[in-house]
């Protein structure tokens, strides 16, 4: 069975940047689609970036210029780089995989989850 396992998440100031990592393991190839999610306390859980096999990416609106997703297909990592960070940003952070990116950014459409790391972002 496949586990993703997130690394990266800290604590930083408004401005700073962190990357996080997503790795899976289990499987005998790459995702197809990869995804990265965000939650607060009180909130949904929402879309920050998607990544397919063959590297086209989606970003939601409130990240695009900020944040970048990329793979490592050999290593079957995908990372996240979070510049210009926020405090809205500060959210537990999860990535998630999926058989098809259909929807990349819609959380009912992966069936694989990690259980997150935590970006804090201070003023």
């Amino acid at each position: 069975q496949e586990q993703l396992l997130e690394s990266g998440g800290g604590s930083v100031q408004t401005g700073g940047s962190l990357r996080l990592s997503c790795e899976a393991s289990g499987s005998k190839s790459p995702n197809i689609c990869t995804g990265w999610f965000r939650q607060s306390p009180g909130s949904e859980r929402e879309g920050v970036a998607a990544i397919s096999w063959a590297g086209v990416t989606w970003y939601a609106v409130p990240v695009e210029g900020r944040f970048t997703i990329s793979q490592d297909n050999a290593k079957k990592t995908v990372y996240l780089q979070m510049n210009s960070l926020k405090p809205e940003d500060t959210a537990m952070y999860y990535c998630a995989a999926a058989d098809i990116c259909r929807q990349p950014l819609t959380s009912a459409r992966y069936a694989s989850w990690g259980q997150g790391t935590q970006v804090s972002v201070s003023t």
